[in-house]
């Protein structure tokens, strides 16, 4: 049978008071009641005065507290001029004008107030109220609004600073306490309800997804590893390129384990209070080893492990390196810290500090990659459950023609394809929606309309395009083109898709042929306009980067030889020193000029011995605005060394 009471309670509406409110008007309030008895207040005059008035017939009644001392005196309304002077701004009050005195205790009202009316005619005579009257409950106000008002102000301040630093209501990482909790951990305690996030809705990330779930199973099944005398990691660092699922693995752990798991972001660590950030972490460790076995997820820890010393702009006695110490002697520190693993995740592994990342801290290091073809087709599959896919839709195509995209991309160009699909009315998203989504993606939107070129800028644009796909084809270690466009996208005029292969290593054949590829729009220019144009900027950066890269990194120079001066700590950003002599460095920039200078003339050589070639593609492209690599075949012949596949 339902509980026809609980169903009640569910339908009540909670109707939640903003306190908040309530100070605002009491203070109002307050102050319009001193302000306004301020404002009323009479004024002031000597007893002498009063006595010259009483006799000049000025006064019509005067009110007199004996146990006060004071007097109230109310003028007649025909000699209320008289005395404008005495009051603010010379301008009477609107109502009855009213003056006040003061007298001392050995004043008596009696005889003195009599004595004067004596001396007056009936007519002139003063009308006398005496009395003992208790004091003015304004004045006690008057006493008291000032202190209750720095009160208010105070306690309303602070529960301001309880939202913001403390973490709100008693419910919160803060606690009650208001500023007193600042130092209170800010982690969550994942409520396994909400987290709904699994190990199936992870796609790809083999290796790394592997060693999560190991992680997983040593705190479910502890005994399994420690009945041969082993210890469980303390901790495991996720680490990889934004957007490849890092964090999406941390919330699937959560998902799985049967264990608490607290989650922080490493910025919340840091504060501008001395002391808060490290106050912080032992709160954080506390609370997890009260836990125990339980994971504590600290995202982005590059915030709070930057390598000490190495603080831009700071001491070395930095508050982020209090806290750094901190964490480091709760992970593995004098006291004991079983059942508490660590995972973390950073994209700045290299600016970490080395005691951070030793063993016994951080045991294991796990590297989260870009998705290989495979992997991305498993994510495309993820990320399309809850859209209207073409039933010819062809994954294959869509992951090929995707490489480098991470897995944030490519739940981003889902989105996208979708959104295309409804601006275009359709009912299914088709392949071709997924096509133009990673062009957008890529180059930008479309500008049509939006740019005017001339005829003479449009021409220079599609010879341009065409010497970049014309030797991306020809040269046999260059990408493949897939696609030609003189539809300007974001600040591109014009652009040329290559798919690259997916390599782990790059020989120098293949990134002398792709620094031609580069070089090639510059080349074009410089064939068809006789002069080079302001359009091959963003080619010679990526040219000279690779150039650079083959001198300074990958010891592909003669002259230089196999030396390599890259620095893969990262440590050397901080020096203002060069690891070479100024001798070296002018030696490196002759090389790099050799270089770019043996791909020019290959690159012009290239163009000039396939002209008739060269042009049918720039024609073509100003006929059609996109082509592809089929015309390019049909134009060239097939790919010289083949397709990346």
């Amino acid at each position: 049978m339902p509980n026809k009471r609980n169903d009640k309670d569910k339908n009540r509406r909670v109707i939640k008071i903003n306190l908040s409110w309530f100070y605002i008007l009491l203070l109002i309030g307050l102050g319009w009641m001193l302000l306004g008895n301020r404002s009323t207040q009479p004024v002031k005059v000597e007893w002498a005065q009063v006595k010259q008035m009483m006799l000049d017939g000025d006064i019509k009644e005067i009110h007199f507290v004996r146990n006060d001392y004071r007097g109230a005196i109310t003028l007649r309304p025909e000699s209320a001029s008289k005395y404008a002077n005495l009051f603010p701004q010379g301008q009477l009050p609107p109502k009855s004008p009213q003056l006040t005195f003061l007298v001392s205790g050995s004043f008596n009202a009696e005889q003195e107030f009599g004595s004067i009316n004596a001396e007056l005619p009936a007519s002139s005579q003063v009308k006398i109220v005496m009395e003992n009257d208790s004091r003015n409950w304004m004045q006690w106000i008057e006493w008291l609004i000032w202190p209750l008002l720095l009160i208010l102000m105070w306690v309303w301040m602070f529960r301001g600073m309880n939202r913001t630093m403390g973490g709100g209501g008693s419910g919160g990482p803060g606690g009650p306490g208001g500023i007193f909790g600042v130092g209170k951990s800010t982690g969550k305690l994942a409520n396994k309800k909400d987290v709904k996030v699994t190990f199936k809705d992870v796609a790809g990330l083999y290796g790394a997804k592997e060693e999560v779930m190991e992680i997983v199973d040593f705190l479910k099944n502890p005994s399994k590893y420690t009945a041969l005398g082993g210890k469980i990691p303390k901790g495991a660092l996720l680490v990889g390129p934004p957007g490849t699922g890092k964090t999406l693995l941390a919330k699937a752990v959560a998902g799985e384990a049967d264990v608490p798991f607290f989650s922080i972001s490493g910025s919340d660590f840091v504060e501008m209070f001395v002391g808060v950030g490290a106050s912080r972490v032992r709160d954080l460790f506390a609370q997890a080893k009260e836990k125990a076995p339980c994971i504590v997820f600290i995202d982005e820890i590059d915030a709070v492990g930057r390598a000490r010393g190495k603080n831009v702009g700071w001491s070395s006695n930095d508050e982020r390196e209090n806290t750094l110490n901190q964490l480091l002697t709760e992970m593995d520190g004098f006291g004991t810290n079983s059942g508490v693993i660590v995972l973390a995740a950073t994209n700045r592994a290299d600016i970490l500090d080395k005691a951070l990342m030793r063993a016994g801290r951080f045991d294991r290091q796990i590297h989260v990659d870009l998705p290989e073809l495979g992997e991305r087709k498993e994510i495309f599959q993820v990320h399309m459950r809850g859209l209207r896919i073409a039933p010819d839709f062809d994954l294959d195509t869509m992951a090929k023609h995707t490489p480098g995209f991470s897995g944030a991309d490519i739940a981003n160009l889902c989105n996208e394809a979708a959104l295309t699909a409804a601006r275009r009315g359709k009912s299914v998203i088709e392949t071709q929606d997924f096509m133009d989504s990673v062009d957008r993606i890529i180059g930008g939107i479309e500008r049509k309309n939006s740019t005017i070129m001339t005829a003479a800028e449009k021409r220079t644009t599609a010879y341009h395009e065409a010497g970049h796909a014309v030797v991306g084809w020809l040269l046999p270690n260059a990408d493949p083109v897939f696609k030609v466009s003189l539809i300007p996208r974001g600040q591109a005029l014009g652009l040329t898709w290559s798919l690259p292969a997916e390599r782990k290593i790059l020989p120098k054949s293949y990134m002398l042929d792709e620094m031609c590829s580069l070089m090639g729009g510059r080349a074009a220019e410089e064939i068809i306009n006789g002069e080079p144009a302001s359009g091959a900027l963003s080619d010679l950066e990526r040219l000279t980067r690779i150039a650079y890269g083959m001198v300074q990194f990958y010891g592909m120079s003669e002259a230089i030889g196999e030396l390599s001066f890259y620095d893969s700590s990262g440590a050397r950003g901080y020096d203002l020193t060069k690891p070479y002599s100024e001798k070296t460095a002018e030696l490196m920039d002759g090389e790099v000029k050799k270089i770019v200078d043996e791909v020019h003339a290959k690159t012009i050589k290239l163009l000039k011995d396939n002209m008739e070639g060269f042009t049918k593609v720039a024609e073509l492209l100003l006929e059609k605005e996109v082509i592809f690599s089929d015309d390019l075949e049909r134009i060239l012949g097939p790919k010289v060394g083949g397709s990346n596949e």
